[in-house]
């Protein structure tokens, strides 16, 4: 066992444990489960920095009063392909897979489907609910707006939030593509994650207070955009493009002026804003051509020469090997989530989880 995993954990106790926590927390059933999906798809695939790490916040969040535990959210159609979902201050996960519902009904009948989202809250990875999509058949692309943490390119302090992309499409008989990213360096999250186990970040994705590029997650203070120190413009614009379908679509407050995910004020709900595009891959040539088309692309790209050592994936692979041996081994948990879990079971009065 690794030296930053203290215990394992299967992923259906995880399951069983995420639910009885936050049924404990007054959430109702459908925000449970929402929440549980997301956060366990996130760490079966490897990206425990939106996955099982989160479960002690949303905690927090739904009993300060941030979150809706109880929502009852609302969707209006405006168009024959677009619609627009209130989720009424609830869970972000929640009004994400519903979102995606509502947007594969609308791509159904004209063959895409656009769901903006309002008055939402963090909904963890992206990448869940574009392949939410794509595990129903369909191409899926899923944006969120957040509150600042990543530095203009050659700005002087941080202005966009990590505003994620995720992109989703069906692959016959496999796994799906998936390219679920960050616009900036790096997720804030794993900056938290590393200072809670203590280790070194890599070079040139922060910064400490004072524009000074670090690698000690004690000092950062900001994430640099997508590109680095040198072509951050890419990653800045990238953001503003998220900015302008979660946001400004949707009358939300955009990142610079959000409340912080985190801080002292558990109370205020932040209205964060989504967009969720889904598409009929047979509405703009037929299915089969599609099909044939995916495969044939991704067979080229895996048989591409790789580097000495290295091995040429497409996006999706490296989180499916994660997956497959997490089913099998059970997912990690590092001391800092062991502490945090068995003092979450502590405080609420449950049976801690079993350990594999």
């Amino acid at each position: 066992m690794s030296k930053d995993i203290a215990a394992r954990i299967a992923v259906s106790e995880l399951e069983d444990f995420m639910r009885r926590v936050l049924l404990r927390c007054d959430t109702d059933e459908a925000s449970a489960e929402a929440v549980t999906q997301a956060l366990v798809t996130a760490s079966r695939m490897g990206t425990d920095s939106h996955g099982l790490r989160l479960l002690p916040h949303y905690v927090q969040a739904v009993q300060g009063g941030r979150i809706n535990g109880r929502p009852n959210p609302t969707f209006t159609q405006r168009l024959a392909a677009t619609g627009y979902l209130d989720a009424d201050d609830g869970f972000g996960h929640l009004a994400g897979y519903q979102a995606v519902e509502h947007a594969i009904e609308l791509a159904e009948t004209a063959g895409i489907g656009a769901v903006a989202v309002g008055n939402s809250s963090h909904f963890g990875a992206a990448g869940c609910y574009a392949l939410a999509a794509a595990r129903r058949g369909y191409i899926g692309l899923s944006l969120c707006n957040a509150d600042a943490l990543v530095s203009l390119h050659q700005g002087q302090s941080p202005f966009h939030g990590t505003n994620p992309i995720a992109f989703a499409a069906p692959v016959p008989d496999s796994q799906p593509y998936l390219l679920d990213m960050a616009t900036s360096s790096i997720p804030w999250n794993r900056v938290k994650q590393y200072r809670a186990i203590n280790r070194t970040l890599p070079a040139n994705v922060v910064v400490d207070a004072q524009g000074e590029l670090t690698t000690d997650p004690h000092m950062a203070a900001s994430l640099l955009p997508l590109g680095g120190a040198d072509f951050g413009f890419k990653g800045a614009g990238l953001a503003g493009m998220v900015e302008v379908l979660s946001a400004t679509l949707t009358g939300m407050i955009h990142g610079f002026r959000m409340l912080p995910m985190t801080g002292e004020d558990m109370s205020t709900p932040r209205g964060v804003g989504h967009f969720f595009l889904v598409m009929h891959p047979g509405a703009f040539s037929d299915r089969q051509t599609y099909e044939r088309a995916i495969l044939a692309y991704l067979e080229d790209l895996r048989a591409q020469p790789a580097l000495e050592g290295k091995q040429v994936m497409a996006p999706g692979d490296r989180e499916w090997q994660c997956q497959a041996q997490r089913d099998a081994e059970g997912i990690p948990l590092d001391s800092a989530n062991l502490a945090a879990y068995r003092q979450l079971a502590e405080t609420l009065g449950l049976a801690p989880p079993v350990l594999a």
